[in-house]
């Protein structure tokens, strides 16, 4: 019959040394048996996802920041983001215009905000607008701007949400018209 007593009372066999080998035991459990394997036993997956950068609360950048991993922000950037996931943390102060697969917002941000999934927590401020495919915002965060939901809120913004071109800011080039011997129909009521 098994005792819990039996388990918890230190014994002779429960010394250090048995702990020891109880360790070591474990250890070979887990690690490679041949010596040629032990160089690849601390990063088991060579395709692992590499650590978020950090930037942390004393830290000021001025200029744009682009990467396909993850980014989370302490401090203050002026300038655009572009990253896999994106955390604005609680001191964070953006100004700028976020793109990112996942934002989380808990911090500042002043500029525009585009993602598949953003979520603003209540400690949350943004002024912007904001394009999403899925959208949480929580009780209590602040938000100033638009909100519009897109297939793909990543592409360049030249696009709308049904993926036609939006008019240009300046006026359309004139459509050349073919030159004509006589007046045109349109000039006739405008005479000078």
């Amino acid at each position: 019959m098994f005792s819990k007593s039996k388990i918890n009372e230190p014994g002779p066999k429960s010394s250090g040394a048995d702990t020891g080998t109880a360790a070591t035991s474990s250890d070979t459990k887990s690690s490679p048996k041949s010596g040629s394997d032990m160089s690849t036993t601390p990063n088991p997956s060579p395709k692992s996802k590499p650590n978020p950068s950090i930037l942390s609360s004393d830290l000021t950048i001025t200029g744009n920041m682009r990467t396909t991993g993850d980014i989370q922000v302490e401090g203050t950037v002026q300038g655009d983001i572009r990253a896999h996931l994106l955390t604005v943390g609680e001191t964070a102060n953006i100004e700028g215009e976020i793109v990112a697969d996942d934002i989380v917002v808990t911090g500042r941000v002043v500029g525009k905000v585009r993602g598949l999934k953003v979520r603003l927590t209540s400690t949350a401020r943004v002024e912007g607008d904001i394009i999403h495919k899925t959208i949480a915002i929580e009780s209590g965060a602040h938000f100033e701007g638009s909100v519009q939901r897109a297939e793909d809120p990543l592409s360049t913004g030249g696009q709308n949400s049904a993926g036609m071109q939006r008019p240009a800011s300046s006026p359309a080039p004139a459509v050349p018209r073919p030159a004509a011997a006589g007046p045109s129909p349109m000039s006739d009521t405008k005479q000078s």
